[in-house]
Order: C-alpha cells, then sequence, then structure tokens
C-alpha cells in the first residue's frame, strides 16, 4: 500500500548496539534517581495533598516519568529493531518499509514490548483504492476490534469529541489538498466512554503526476501525558497564587506592624518631652528569613499622672493574623493605662480581652509602670521573660511575681512586684525570640537572658539607651531566628 515515492530512499544506517545499550543503561539510571525524588518530595500523602509546593513537585516528577517511559520504550524499540515476522505490516509489495511507522509486535507475544507499543498504532488511507488499513494497536487505542474493521477518513469523526472534530478536518484536508504534513491532536470517544487525547502525525503520499494517492499516519495516545502536563500547570498556578497571597499578607503584615510600633532606629520620644530622667531605646528584630512577621511589640507611652507605661509582649503565631492580634492587645493596653490602671489589673484586662476574642491565640506580655519622682519601678508578667537590670557592670534577672500566660485560663489574676531603681541603671524588657530554638529542649528565653547578662561590661560604657541597643543588635541582629524579637532598654538618669 506505501506509495513507491519512497522505494528509491536508501535505508539509514542503523545505530551501534553498544551505544544504544548504554542510552538504555543511563535512561533506566535516570529513571531510578527520578523514583528517588519523587519519594523524597511527597514523603507523606497527607502533607503532599496540602501543601501546593509539594503537589507542584510531584506533578513535574510524574510528567517527567512519562516523559522518560517513553523514551524507554523508544530505545527498547531501537535495540529490538524490526520483528521477523510483521513484514506485511512493515512493507509495501516492493519491500520498502513505511517511514517512520512503527511495527506491531509477532501475534504469538502481544505487547510484551511495553507500554509505549500498546500507545503507538499507525494508519493508512488509500485514496484511489479506498482501502484502508490500521496496526492492531490502533484498534485498541480506539476500543474497537479488528474485525469491526478500520474507519475510512468519513468515519473517524464519528469517534472524535465533538469540539475537536473541526480540527481534525482541517488537518486532513491541508493534507489532502495542499499536500501538508500532518501534526496536531484531538481526543476520541471510546466505546467504553473513555476520553483519550491522541496525537498525530504523517503526511500525504503523491502518485506520479503529484495528486495525493494516499495518507499515512502514526497516532499516539499521549493521554497521560497531557493530564500529567495539566497537573503542573494547575499545581503550579496554585502555587503562584499561594505565593502571591503570602507576598500580599507579608507586606500587610510589615505595614500593619510598622504603624503600630514606635520606631525601630531612633530613641522613643513621648509628646510632651518625657520624664527626664528616663533614656528609652527600642528595637525589633526580624526572624532570620525576614518572611515571617509575628506578634512582638514594645511600648513606652507617658500617662497623665506622669508616669510611663513600659511594655513589651508577644502574641502566638505569624502574619496578618498575629500583626493584628498585637494592634488590637497594645490598643487595647494603651487604651485602659490611661484610665490609671495599675500592671497587674491590666494584663487582667488583656487576659479577659484575649480570652474572648473570635480567634483564641496565647500571648506573654510584661507591663511596667515608672515613677520619675521616686524612680520605683512596679511590674507584673504574663509568662515572659523577666526584665534584666544592670547596675555596675553587671546585671541580674528580677524576681517574677506570679502570672501565667494571656489567654490560658479565664478569669486570670496577675501580682505586682517593685523595684527601687537608682541613677545609671539600665533596664531591659526583651522577647523570648532572641536566640534561635535549636532543639524542643532548649529554654530560648534563658539561654537569650544569659547572653543578654554577659554584655554588662558593654552596657556599662555605653553612653544612651540607643548606644545599648546597637549592641544588643550587633550581639544578636544576626543570627539565624526562627521567630522574630524586641527589645526595649530604659536608662534611668540623674
Amino acid at each position: 500500500m506505501p506509495s513507491p515515492l519512497f522505494a528509491d530512499h536508501p535505508a539509514d544506517r542503523p545505530p551501534e548496539r553498544d551505544t544504544v545499550e548504554a542510552l538504555i543503561t543511563q535512561a533506566r539510571r535516570l529513571r531510578g534517581g527520578l523514583d528517588a525524588v519523587r519519594r523524597e518530595s511527597s514523603p507523606d500523602a497527607d502533607v503532599a495533598t496540602a501543601d501546593p509546593q509539594l503537589r507542584w513537585q510531584r506533578a513535574l516528577c510524574d510528567l517527567a516519568v512519562h516523559h522518560l517511559d517513553d523514551l524507554g520504550g523508544h530505545l527498547d524499540q531501537l535495540r529490538e529493531g524490526l520483528p521477523a515476522d510483521c513484514d506485511e505490516l512493515a512493507y509495501d509489495d516492493g519491500g520498502t518499509p513505511h517511514p517512520g511507522l512503527p511495527v506491531a509486535p509477532p501475534e504469538s507475544e502481544p505487547h510484551e514490548r511495553g507500554s509505549l507499543l500498546r500507545r503507538v498504532g499507525s494508519a493508512e488511507w488509500n485514496l484511489l483504492t479506498d482501502e484502508v488499513s490500521w496496526s492492531d494497536e490502533l484498534f485498541a487505542m480506539f476500543g474497537r476490534q479488528p474485525s469491526d474493521g478500520p474507519l475510512t477518513l468519513d468515519e473517524l469523526p464519528s469517534l472524535i469529541l465533538a469540539e475537536d472534530q473541526e480540527r481534525l478536518a482541517a488537518m486532513v484536508t491541508d493534507c489532502l489538498v495542499d499536500g501538508r504534513p500532518i501534526d496536531g491532536e484531538f481526543r476520541i470517544v471510546r466505546p467504553d466512554s473513555d476520553i483519550r487525547t491522541v496525537h498525530m502525525v504523517g503526511e500525504p503520499v503523491l502518485d506520479a503526476d503529484g495528486s495525493t494517492a494516499c495518507m499515512w499516519a502514526v497516532l499516539r495516545d499521549v493521554s497521560e501525558l497531557r493530564r500529567s502536563q495539566q497537573a503542573v500547570r494547575e499545581t503550579g498556578d496554585s502555587l503562584q497564587r499561594q505565593r502571591q497571597i503570602a507576598q500580599t499578607e507579608h507586606r500587610i503584615a510589615v505595614e500593619l506592624q510598622e504603624a503600630v510600633l514606635p520606631p525601630w532606629r531612633d530613641s522613643l520620644h513621648f509628646p510632651q518631652g518625657g520624664p527626664a530622667t528616663l533614656d528609652l531605646a527600642g528595637r525589633y528584630l526580624p526572624s532570620g528569613t525576614s518572611a515571617l512577621i509575628g506578634g512582638d511589640w514594645y511600648d513606652a507611652l507617658q500617662l497623665p499622672d506622669g508616669k510611663t507605661l513600659l511594655s513589651v509582649g508577644d502574641l502566638t503565631g505569624h502574619g496578618v493574623a498575629a500583626t493584628s492580634g498585637m494592634a488590637m492587645m497594645l490598643g487595647a493596653l494603651r487604651g485602659m493605662a490611661v484610665t490609671g490602671q495599675q500592671p497587674g489589673p491590666l494584663l487582667g484586662f488583656l487576659n479577659q480581652l484575649l480570652d474572648t476574642t473570635a480567634q483564641p491565640a496565647l500571648g506573654s506580655a510584661l507591663c511596667a509602670h515608672f515613677d520619675p519622682a521616686t524612680r520605683r519601678l512596679e511590674w507584673a508578667q504574663a509568662g515572659h521573660p523577666a526584665p534584666l537590670l544592670f547596675r555596675g557592670g553587671t546585671g541580674r534577672a528580677l524576681n517574677p511575681p506570679e502570672g501565667v500566660l494571656l489567654g490560658a485560663t479565664t478569669g486570670a489574676s496577675y501580682a505586682q512586684c517593685t523595684e527601687q531603681l537608682e541613677p545609671g541603671d539600665l533596664l531591659v524588657l526583651h522577647t523570648d525570640g532572641l536566640v534561635p530554638r535549636r532543639t524542643p529542649t532548649t529554654d530560648s528565653a534563658h539561654e537569650g537572658a544569659e547572653r543578654l547578662l554577659a554584655l554588662a561590661p558593654r552596657f556599662a560604657v555605653a553612653r544612651s539607651a540607643q548606644d545599648s541597643v546597637r549592641i544588643v543588635v550587633e550581639e544578636f541582629g544576626s543570627t539565624e531566628r526562627e521567630d522574630d524579637a524586641c527589645v526595649l532598654i530604659a536608662r534611668i538618669g540623674d
């Protein structure tokens, strides 16, 4: 059936068998390595389903597997060569092989060459004799029995999905009328209602006067490949959307934090100038990745009675939820503080507020009142690291009063302590994220306090609270912390 047009084409020199074997070995080694990557990229099915990044990685691996499987099938064909008993399918009457057409396996061992041959079939439509020839693989691909006979070009659209019929008609018309090669895809509906995507390549065979005598084609079932590609696109789009959402939330969290917290790099200033005997400076230290914006805060506020409110705290979580919760807590703390509430009751009200919020959370906090007239510090804490007092070149942690985490229990009460400060004292308030959490048993708050206390000689020669903050940043600023942190330093003047 093939046209004599190709009869004078010399057969290509077959590749060296050793070279093909080496390629097959490389392909199999690559396939094994890819299987290992697939296992590593999705160790837990539930995690992989929930994580868009893992879903995208797994989809890419599946797509690569399909390509490698096809490559392995092609190399197997190349190594095995043409089956000896497939001459009728592979050769015309003159003994000329069809260029590019795959050959069916022997009847005695159908499909033993792997899945690739089951997904590739060939066809030829003779326009002069109306004769049609399909390979066995093509019958299997279309879900037809060989006894049913092949479909003519007029009958072929009956198995094509309705929206793809026009595309197929255009390809066939271009081939038969204009002599253009065929290279396109369409979807077929098998008798069992299964929909397959088929890629068809082929070209017209011309007779002696240049007219189209027949059309041959190779058809390949690419359903799995297209499904894998679609999965990659969908998971990639999902991952991109998640990244955009994360970037937006991060920007909102940063803007909200910057709007609520006092300036990071300058000494704190009060509207009325503040007490003359108190020099303040604070700094927010972001996490090592700079991507996790948490609910840490530091604050100082001059109260109507002349005292100064000092506070630091940390809400659990990260992102917009944590920063918005921090803004709510800080706003409530400031509002209640100007009414004259003492540090202990202030924390009690904050606990009640956090306990009744729509999104329950936990938090730690420290509130203190400094009286510039007496240099007395009254303070309370809710599961928070105690203030560090530096005097005469040494430092110590103040003994904390009782106080549970905010939001941990309903109706909690918080005790207060009083500390008499002296001129030249340095008071350091901080959250517990200064050092990395290396292990679950590591007490990061204790380690952070110990490292701060070790800075006592340097604090002793610092000229201002801002200089002391710079010392803290030099010590902790480059640390690869898993969490963010805040530090507030108060220097007691004469």
